[in-house]
């Protein structure tokens, strides 16, 4: 169905989606210890919590979690605005909630990717009611051009285009998400 192109498959198809390679994984990679060694600094002498949304940001919270130089502790809640879907439902729904407690703690989020910004909008709110001493945001992928809500996000792998993307925990009705690479939809198929 599809060929390596160092390493990576040149296409895949799902259905009648084609999808084309966006970021490899040594990109990914490169970047995921740029954002490791900065977060190391920013909390040095700091025992901050790493809270992953599940389930897309699993993949790239371990290897982030593997890059910090940090004592750190790590925990997950688990959202759905997408459900099956390519385009998100527009109502975020709580599936699993923390098990630790951030009050007073520096926590630091991490999402997969931000494309409308509603889910991190209700992040913000869900987790400023529990006082943490401060939160920011580390995402692999964010959609600037589809960002709708006025979020704050301090760490960024990538900027990409408001495409649907798989890969790399990123998923097409939760299949997709153990490719190495992320591939994004191609132009000419699909939305």
């Amino acid at each position: 169905m599809s060929e390596l192109i160092n390493g990576v498959k040149d296409i895949i198809k799902i259905g009648e989606d084609v999808f084309v390679p966006l970021l490899t994984e040594e990109q990914i990679q490169a970047r995921i210890k740029e954002l490791a060694a900065e977060i190391s600094r920013d909390y040095k002498g700091k025992v901050p919590v790493f809270i992953g949304v599940l389930n897309g940001s699993f993949i790239f919270m371990s290897d982030l979690i593997k890059s910090v130089e940090l004592d750190c502790e790590i925990d997950f809640f688990k959202l759905s605005s997408y459900g099956d879907a390519k385009i998100s439902s527009g109502k975020v729904t709580m599936l699993k909630e923390l098990n630790c407690d951030v009050t007073d703690r520096d926590i630091i989020i991490v999402e997969d990717i931000v494309d409308s910004g509603l889910s991190v909008k209700y992040i913000e709110d869900l987790f400023s009611e529990s006082k943490p001493k401060s939160m920011k945001l580390v995402t692999l992928l964010t959609k600037p051009n589809s960002v709708k809500y006025d979020v704050k996000i301090d760490y960024i792998g990538f900027n990409i285009p408001s495409k649907f993307v798989i890969g790399y925990g990123l998923d097409y009705a939760q299949k997709y998400r153990n490719l190495r690479s992320i591939y994004v939809l191609d132009d000419d198929k699909g939305i």
